[in-house]
């Protein structure tokens, strides 16, 4: 089943170019921008074996593989907004992110780098 989008990717792209184009971005330009590359991520990884959560916005479940259905997953990823627009543009690298300690991944399915950048 693919992924629901609740953001309209036109939508989603244009908060996404004024929040990388702005030196102090709007806080709803990142707010749109960030659930759009999120609902990106899981249409392009399909599955529930990883939740993937960038508080405050949002939270996907994406990843082939067993899925969860009850308390704390067992592969969670979460990311600070501005690292997570880094990552899905491509402006950091997965390894640069956790080296950094910008990205708290548990689980052996926690490794996103397969999937990024998304644009």
């Amino acid at each position: 089943m693919p992924a629901r989008r609740r953001t309209d990717p036109e939508v989603g792209l244009a908060a996404l170019s004024r929040a990388r184009a702005a030196a102090v971005p709007e806080r709803a330009d990142v707010r749109d921008a960030v659930r759009y590359l999120l609902e990106e991520l899981a249409a392009r990884a399909p599955g529930r074996s990883v939740e993937v959560r960038v508080p405050p916005y949002a939270a996907v479940q994406c990843v082939e593989g067993p899925r969860h259905t009850r308390g704390t997953p067992a592969n969670v990823v979460e990311i600070d907004p501005t690292t997570w627009l880094a990552l899905a543009t491509g402006a950091t690298s997965w390894e640069t992110a956790v080296a950094a300690g910008r990205v708290h991944a548990s689980g052996g399915r926690a490794d996103l780098s397969p999937y990024l950048p998304l644009v």
